[in-house]
C-alpha cells in the first residue's frame, strides 16, 4: 500500500480531480472525501516515506511543501481521516499537528477549502500555511 505523491503545484488540480469525481459518483454528497493536513517537522524524510507506503490506500494522493503533507483521502469521513492522522502518531511515536477538512461540508471549491485550511491552521495551530497562499488569493 502507499499513496500517490502529486507535485505542489498540481494540488489545486488534483482537488478538483476529486471533487468532480464526488459530483459523478456520490449522489447523497456525503463526506465524499476528506483532507488531512499533517506537520512533520522534525521527522527523517526516510521515516516519512516509511510511513507513506505503509500507512496510505494505494487511493490517497499525497502532496507536501517541505514538511507540511497535505493527503487527500477519497471516500474518507473525518473520522476515518482522523484513525489515518492517529496512525501516523503511533508511526512516528509523536503527536502530529494535523488538521481535517471535509468536502462537501467544509468548502464546493477548490479555494473554498485551501482557503478555510489556512485560515484553520493559522487559528488552532498556530501556523501559516502560506505554500497555499498561489491557491487561495481569489477566495
Amino acid at each position: 500500500m502507499a499513496g500517490i505523491h502529486f507535485s505542489f503545484e498540481n494540488f489545486k488540480e488534483l482537488m478538483s480531480l476529486n471533487m468532480g469525481i464526488s459530483e459523478r459518483l456520490d449522489e447523497n454528497r456525503a463526506e465524499s472525501f476528506t483532507l488531512l493536513y499533517c506537520d512533520f517537522s522534525g521527522i527523517d524524510e526516510s521515516l516519512i516515506n516509511d510511513a507513506l507506503e505503509n500507512i496510505l490506500r494505494t487511493s490517497d494522493s499525497i502532496v507536501n511543501d517541505g514538511k507540511d503533507y497535505f493527503f487527500v483521502l477519497p471516500y474518507t469521513d473525518k473520522y476515518g481521516a482522523d484513525i489515518v492522522k492517529k496512525m501516523f502518531d503511533k508511526f512516528f511515536v509523536k503527536f502530529l499537528n494535523s488538521f481535517l477538512l471535509a468536502y462537501p461540508a467544509d468548502g464546493e471549491k477548490p479555494e473554498e477549502i485551501l482557503g478555510s485550511m489556512q485560515d484553520s491552521t493559522s487559528a488552532f495551530l498556530k501556523k501559516d500555511l502560506h505554500c497555499l497562499d498561489r491557491f487561495t488569493r481569489n477566495y
